[in-house]
């Protein structure tokens, strides 16, 4: 299940844009509560989460020069209103998006999605979205969520919502699926609270399992955020709203 892209040409049409995030980075992007972002690679587009209102993600959206309609695909990580909250507003613009969302969540919210027209795949194990797109399957116990796992041709790209179930092992699932090493984990690590000594056997963790580049945002925490800068140096990424990466900002 390996989906390498080979070319010069696949190599530059990866691109991640942070819409929603509780982080600043480019100014006349609102920030709140939330994690929304966009995975352009080759033709298709995916949106990750849809932030926690439907009217700012919509604003960031145009502001950003992105359009609703563009939009093929939407993969949701978890049930939580601030990653789930913006995508009825989306679906308004735009129905016709397959909407992969952990089969855990609650019929009443699968109902909604499908009376707007749009199609909903339930997620449970390991699937591919789309060539060299993976979602993990649902992981955790108590809070059922998935992560997104991205092929390149220098590594994989994991995104995460909220890391619920723990982003180690969502980076350990992603091997799993994409073997070797990871070029970038981006998202929110859920390490608010977190001792710095738990933060620093992550960090650890991270270094076993190959992580080259760090892109920690929304739920992550002030002080684990500042210990992975510290722990990665030119290979943190600064992630916020309005953020766009690539892979010539990945070392």
């Amino acid at each position: 299940m390996h989906g390498q892209l080979n070319n010069d040409t696949a190599k530059k049409s990866i691109k991640i844009t942070v819409i929603y995030d509780n982080n600043p980075y480019k100014e006349g992007i609102e920030t709140a509560w939330g994690f929304s972002c966009l995975i352009r690679i080759r033709d298709k587009t995916i949106l990750f989460d849809t932030g926690g209102d439907g009217r700012r993600l919509l604003t960031n959206m145009e502001r950003l020069g992105i359009s609703p309609s563009e939009i093929g695909s939407v993969v949701l990580s978890h049930i939580h209103g601030d990653h789930v909250g913006g995508l009825s507003a989306l679906l308004e613009r735009n129905r016709n998006v397959v909407v992969y969302m952990p089969a855990s969540f609650p019929e009443g919210f699968k109902e909604e999605v499908q009376g707007y027209g749009a199609k909903i795949v339930e997620v449970r194990k390991t699937i591919r979205i789309c060539e060299g797109v993976y979602s993990t399957g649902e992981l955790g116990t108590w809070i059922k969520e998935q992560a997104l796992v991205v092929s390149t041709a220098r590594g994989t790209i994991v995104v995460t919502g909220c890391a619920h179930p723990g982003v180690v092992n969502m980076v350990k699932k992603a091997k799993e699926i994409i073997p070797g090493d990871v070029l970038f984990v981006i998202g929110g690590y859920h390490l608010g609270g977190k001792s710095s000594g738990e933060i620093e056997h992550i960090l650890s963790e991270f270094r076993n399992l190959g992580v080259r580049n760090v892109g920690p945002c929304h739920c992550t925490g002030t002080a684990a955020t500042e210990m992975f800068m510290r722990a990665y140096g030119k290979n943190f990424i600064r992630v916020g709203a309005g953020r766009v990466i690539t892979l010539r900002d990945l070392k």
